[in-house]
């Protein structure tokens, strides 16, 4: 039996004195991540010291003394958001060790931390609900809470999170897998920005849904109406409400899309091949508001998850030369984006993009091959071993 991990969103609903509880929460530990940096900062600064994740830890019992107002936020909240420093700054010196450009952790502003976690849910600071339709939340109360689906397996973590003017939980389950019956069909997919969000080795194509260029004009104009007002007036502080709105909206719509499109995927194909593209890179050209509106990396991970519950294989090839290299012989030549693809060397003609899906796929069957042989290869090493 494989155990695995599923996330479960659902939207809060707390009344006036919960939500200011729930503000006050965020605030706290806002402050706390701030004091935390600030601390390490000084320290390794002035004294070339480095303070540890546990140093601080303990400190927290100091803190709850000190400042009354901390005794108001759950003990294992207030310990994960000192995890959450530390683990910014392994990510930091991971970064700088590897030779990657590497950003030093940031302060966090008022609009920059919207969510705190009780890191051992189900046990202890926030319990599901579900018969009455709450959540019980530590130092919070029991919030009214839409479960529109079960919670299935053994919850771990809950995380409360603020979006906008709505409040969520995020309840992270181990849930054991569950494969899909096997297809026999393997396929390679060639994604794009426009037209098409996807191309497949079989000649399918996938329309982009282009969610922010549909919202970019609405958006445009509040935005400009926002600036005409006084900074920091009502009428202000209501057109960036409906401006955040917007854009919560673009990004539901296209979460939406990528769900159902990995969904369609995954039910049909045991293994999927995609490019392995750079797509941070990619942010940065002038392709930056396609490549952004089409959301590649949002889509391959939520593609890789569904593929993991399933028992599928999702792997990420080389992407070079795939929309210049024949898919039946080989051959190198250069074609027009949206012109068809004609090989000089051997006649095949197709779609540019598709025989780019096909290339995708040869490689993809290729690097899994070898895998496949690799894993023979050690597992009869261990076996004369033993």
């Amino acid at each position: 039996m494989t155990m695995g991990h599923k996330a479960f969103k659902y939207r809060l609903y707390p009344n006036a004195a919960q939500e200011k509880l729930l503000d006050s929460t965020l605030y706290l530990c806002r402050q706390l991540y701030n004091a935390g940096l600030e601390e390490r900062r000084t320290a390794y600064r002035k004294c070339g010291v480095s303070v540890s994740y546990y140093e601080q830890k303990r400190s927290l019992t100091e803190i709850k003394t000190d400042l009354l107002e901390y005794k108001g936020v759950h003990s294992q909240v207030l310990q994960d958001v000192i995890e959450r420093l530390d683990k910014s700054f392994k990510g930091f010196f991971r970064r700088v060790k590897s030779g990657v450009k590497a950003g030093y952790p940031r302060f966090k502003g008022k609009f920059h931390y919207d969510s705190f976690t009780y890191p051992q849910a189900g046990k202890t600071g926030a319990m599901p609900l579900p018969d009455s339709g709450k959540v019980y939340l530590s130092k919070i109360g029991n919030v009214r809470c839409k479960y529109h689906r079960p919670l299935e397996g053994a919850v771990k973590t809950a995380t409360v999170k603020r979006e906008g003017d709505k409040w969520y939980i995020v309840f992270v389950c181990e849930v054991e897998t569950q494969p899909l019956p096997t297809t026999g069909d393997v396929i390679g997919i060639d994604l794009g920005t426009n037209p098409n969000f996807l191309i497949t080795s079989d000649g399918e194509f996938v329309e982009a849904p282009r969610h922010f260029k549909k919202a970019e004009r609405k958006i445009g104009l509040l935005q400009r109406k926002a600036d005409k007002k006084k900074r920091g007036s009502r009428r202000q502080k209501e057109l960036k409400r409906q401006i955040a709105a917007e854009h919560r909206r673009v990004a539901n719509r296209r979460r939406d899309f990528h769900h159902k499109t990995a969904r369609t995927l995954v039910n049909r194909h045991d293994a999927i091949f995609h490019e392995d593209l750079n797509i941070i890179g990619l942010a940065r050209t002038r392709t930056a508001k396609g490549v952004l509106d089409a959301g590649w990396a949002s889509f391959i991970n939520i593609l890789s998850l569904k593929a993991a519950n399933a028992g599928r294989t999702v792997l990420g090839v080389d992407p070079k030369y795939t929309s210049q290299d024949c898919s039946r012989c080989g051959h190198r030549q250069k074609v027009k984006v949206g012109h068809a693809y004609v090989c000089a060397n051997c006649g095949y003609d197709c779609h540019r993009d598709v025989n780019a899906a096909q290339n995708i796929l040869n490689r993809g069957r290729d690097a899994a091959f070898c895998e496949s042989v690799q894993s023979t290869a050690l597992a009869d090493q261990r076996s004369l071993a033993l």
